[in-house]
């Protein structure tokens, strides 16, 4: 009976333990194929100005070829944010100290290590789902599973938001840090949703992957207050 739960066990850790390191690889060597130096003086400004407060010799930031409005970091500390997100500031909807918050986020995340405890989460989250299939599938053959993939779905978005709480306060300190403030963070949560085009609007609050701007726009006078005795 233990040989019976064992072995399925380290077989599905196995699996998805070079399932994840096969697309962390081919995701890395994406987005180097995608990316390009970030040519804007402007932005470039921003991140040394990020770098020289945190006493190094520089951030690398690169442009990724695509159209959506987003910016996300790679593990190696590299800095990407989209063309999409690039061209709303050419045509003047964000500013250069907001695409600085952006970074700065983005620095967060890679400072607080969430993408290899991601890793770890989502190779926990799929060997504890194929555990629970595997006891409720004889008592529950169809909801049983699908239960059981609503629950991991909404952990791992849970953890998420966790995540994205953190960077925004790591950003925070920052920006602070660096004389920028957090007034462009802020603003940028204002708009995120007009330059999104209201993406995730309708996804329910347990299942979004992201907190909603209002709740990060609390999280960040919060903590201000906090750190500056209000």
């Amino acid at each position: 009976m233990v040989q019976m739960i064992l072995i399925p066990l380290v077989m599905a850790l196995v699996t998805s333990w070079l399932v994840i390191r096969f697309n962390l690889a081919k995701s890395r060597a994406e987005l180097t194929a995608n990316s390009r130096p970030l040519g804007h003086p402007a932005l470039t400004a921003q991140a040394a100005r990020l770098a020289r407060a945190l006493d190094l010799p520089q951030v690398e930031v690169l442009e990724l070829r695509q159209a959506q409005v987003n910016g996300l970091a790679d593990a190696d500390g590299r800095v990407f944010l989209t063309s999409g997100f690039v061209h709303k500031y050419d045509q003047g909807e964000v500013s250069a100290e907001e695409i600085a918050s952006v970074i700065a986020h983005e620095l967060g995340h890679v400072a607080q290590g969430h993408a290899k405890q991601r890793m770890n989460d989502v190779m926990g989250h799929q060997t504890a789902q194929m555990m629970a299939n595997m006891l409720l599938a004889r008592f529950l053959p169809i909801i049983g599973p699908w239960l059981v993939a609503q629950v991991v779905t909404g952990l791992m978005a849970r953890t998420s938001r966790e995540n994205e709480f953190q960077a925004d306060e790591w950003a925070s300190a920052l920006l602070i840090k660096a004389g920028i403030g957090t007034g462009p963070q802020k603003s940028l949560f204002r708009k995120l949703g007009r330059l999104t085009g209201g993406a995730g609007d309708a996804i329910p609050d347990w299942l979004r992957s992201h907190p909603r701007a209002e709740e990060r726009i609390a999280a960040i006078e919060k903590n201000e207050a906090r750190w500056l005795g209000r």
